[in-house]
């Protein structure tokens, strides 16, 4: 029996909201760290610590019981009093969290299990710093405000405030449901407590937020009850309506459950969505908030488990699309935004995400998931809706993604504080050439041009529905242009592959990354040299064996432990997927499935991370953690989706009342059944098998007639 390893950050973590909990495993926050009670951007709580007579507890275990919700176990190290000492191990210290929009709830248990009564000091140690998150991950935290602390006895509540003019932000925290009366002296709240043998005592902890002048109150009822909360049900309404699925693959079907909970656990309470046409927040720790490129494409992997979660994407991104130019912001008119925070920094303008637009890709992106909501749900009012935001979308690509009218997409920031590289890899060093060097300046990236050719083509599609056939003309011709001098400019016949990017001087760079692999999914590639592409990606320097490197491991500035500089991204490798199939390649598709679902059942709850090392796969060998990736992560939980869709061959065409299929199971995945599946209002349950080489299906619940087989190796042309 092979040994199960799960590897996962030392830590523990919970979230609701835009509220997230990060801790020790044994639940502490000991300062210095990153770790920390987060809201809203502002961290309320940056240090705590329990303590028996001055002691540590030591961790028996811990883990979640909910994505909101967590229990650790200690028990005493050994301590003296004035009655004598106290073995280790005679206490056992149950603390129970849950975590809601208002706030936190903490649940303190105590029990005896020595033979003796004892006597001791039960401190609770909690510091409040309120420093923005972004100070908090650079590690440069710079105190603007004022703290005020006041305990108030009668009531058995500290409350602590910080004021900078005109933000701020509190957490008050009252003791509640115990006969031991607190005292609070010297940073800490504490409890005198006696316990004969056997004998238990509880309290709890009641977090409440303040933000301005508004105070959010925490989940009143014990952390036991925390299962029939709203929350829970958010959840299991999601889990309940979405497609489910049953497969042979047993570790496939652990990543496919556990990216159902992460959906809901990352939905945000922006207003105008609802509990399931929700914005998702990117991933936590660090990216718990609303994010353009993150949404869109997650809107994109979800098509198939529910048709409707583009809506809340679209309708949010396009109240926040950019209306005029503002340098700071790198904000033009048309621009669907990058990154949402509502932290201090950003109150007081002292970065630029409120919101900031600096993603070159958001904006072709928002026209993709249009078309394809539209393709899924059948309903012509989404486009009525968002018709003029698309509108938009299409002039700022003319006019402002296309920097020197030369036909392309760049990017360069105007911003003081703005990003050098806007593209999904972001990192300041992802961009590089041949020789290792940093690319500075416009950059035209590949996968750029084909979101562009992809929205285009898409958008036709839409005009001709509406019956504006000039408009559509218009759009393909430039999708056909496009076409023809992206794959002159770009192409590298040397290296039989594409060019990562044109630099400033519109020089290709031709260093070998993954980025092309984005292109098989827009389709801007010639059926002709498809094949080339996918080799390239599949030779041993991009494929790890765990996915496709996002950097070839023969290049100069190669680092599998880098951010994006020869990593393995989940999301990268499930559009690669996608395009992969797009162009007939299913053996190559499939084993992408098959080795990123591989390196998910390594991981902890077989949750997917934001990315992990781009270590070589052998034998002896298992996946190495990003150490400071997001988890939960959208797009990475979403991925999973996305490789279904390419194992199945996904064609939603609700518009015309029609479900097109392109099966082929791998041999590791024989049988699958998924149900609930939808295609506009209609509901159905479909199964496929594999016999020898063949990919049977049927449909065993709903209208037959709407599910029929059609290719999904379409090549350049829009499916």
């Amino acid at each position: 029996m092979a040994l199960e390893i799960a590897i996962g950050p030392p830590r523990l973590a919970i979230n609701q909201g835009l509220n997230f909990l990060v801790t020790q495993q044994d639940g502490q926050i000991t300062w210095p760290t990153h770790q920390g009670l987060y809201a809203s951007d502002t961290r309320l709580v940056s240090s705590w610590q329990i303590y028996a007579n001055g002691e540590p507890w030591d961790l028996l275990n811990s883990g979640n019981i909910a994505h909101f919700a967590a229990k650790i176990y200690l028990v005493n190290r050994a301590f003296g009093t004035e009655a004598g000492p106290v073995r280790s191990g005679d206490l056992g210290l149950l603390i129970g969290r849950a975590l809601d929009q208002g706030g936190l709830h903490e649940d303190l248990d105590l029990v005896n299990h020595g033979r003796d009564t004892i006597q001791f000091n039960l401190e609770v140690g909690i510091r409040s710093d309120f420093a923005d998150l972004f100070e908090v991950k650079a590690d440069d935290i710079v105190r603007r405000g004022r703290i005020i602390t006041d305990w108030d006895q009668r009531s058995s509540r500290l409350r602590t405030t910080y004021a900078n003019q005109d933000f701020r932000r509190a957490i008050t925290i009252t003791v509640r449901r115990t006969l031991t009366r607190p005292v609070y002296a010297n940073g800490r709240i504490s409890f005198d407590i006696k316990l004969e043998p056997g004998a238990t005592w509880h309290t709890c902890l009641l977090y409440d937020f303040g933000q301005d002048h508004t105070t959010r109150r925490a989940p009143r009822a014990c952390v036991d009850r925390c299962l029939s909360s709203k929350a829970a049900k958010r959840v299991a309404g999601w889990r309940r309506t979405g497609c489910k699925l049953s497969t042979s693959n047993e570790q496939f079907r652990q990543l496919y459950n556990q990216a159902i909970e992460d959906m809901a656990a990352l939905r945000l309470p922006i207003e105008g969505t609802d509990e399931m046409e929700y914005v998702p927040a990117a991933g936590l720790p660090w990216f718990v908030g609303l994010f353009g490129r993150d949404s869109l494409i997650v809107s994109l992997q979800n098509a198939l488990i529910y048709p409707d979660f583009a809506r809340g994407a679209l309708d949010v991104l396009g109240r926040f699309q950019a209306t005029s130019r503002d340098d700071f912001r790198d904000a033009e008119p048309g621009k669907i935004m990058h990154e949402l925070r509502t932290g201090e920094l950003a109150h007081f303008h002292l970065v630029p995400h409120t919101p900031y637009y600096g993603t070159a890709d958001a904006t072709p992106l928002y026209l993709i998931v249009l078309h394809n909501a539209w393709r899924c749900t059948g309903d012509g009012r989404l486009i009525d809706r968002h018709i003029e935001t698309a509108e938009r979308c299409l002039d700022w690509i003319d006019r402002h993604g296309d920097r020197d009218g030369d036909g392309f997409q760049e990017y360069e920031t105007r911003s003081t504080l703005g990003y050098e590289n806007q593209s999904w890899k972001d990192a300041s060093d992802a961009i590089v050439y041949p020789d290792g060097s940093v690319v500075r300046g416009p950059k035209a990236l590949c996968e750029l041009q084909g979101y562009v050719y992809d929205a285009w083509q898409r958008m036709a599609e839409i005009y001709d529905a509406r019956g504006n056939k000039p408009r559509a003309e218009q759009l393909r011709g430039k999708a056909r242009t496009l076409f023809d001098r992206f794959n002159d400019v770009f192409w590298d016949e040397a290296s039989g592959f594409y060019a990562f990017a044109l630099d400033g001087n519109k020089r290709p760079v031709l260093s070998i990354a993954s980025n092309p692999g984005h292109c098989l999914w827009s389709g801007i590639v010639p059926q002709e040299r498809a094949a080339k592409v996918v080799q390239r990606l599949m030779k041993p320097d991009m494929w790890s064996g765990w996915g496709i490197r996002t950097l070839s491991a023969d290049h100069p500035a190669y680092n599998p432990n880098s951010y994006q500089n020869g990593s393995v991204w989940p999301h990268d490798n499930g559009l690669i997927a996608l395009g992969f199939r797009r162009y007939g390649f299913f053996e190559e598709a499939a084993r992408l499935a098959g080795d990123v679902s591989g390196a998910a059942s390594y991981f902890m709850q077989h949750r997917m991370p934001e990315l992990y090392a781009g270590s070589s796969r052998t034998p002896t060998t298992f996946p190495v953690q990003y150490k400071r990736a997001n988890v939960p992560q959208a797009w990475a939980a979403g991925s999973c989706f996305a490789l279904l869709q390419a194992i199945i061959g996904f064609q939603p065409d609700a518009p015309n009342g029609k479900l097109y299929l392109d099966p082929e199971l791998p041999d590791w995945m024989p049988e699958l059944m998924l149900k609930d599946m939808r295609v506009g209002r209609k509901r159905m349950d479909i199964q496929f098998w594999r016999e020898k080489e063949r990919t049977f299906w049927k449909v065993v619940a709903g209208d037959p007639t709407t599910v029929a087989a059609r290719t999904c190796a379409t090549g350049p042309r829009l499916a």
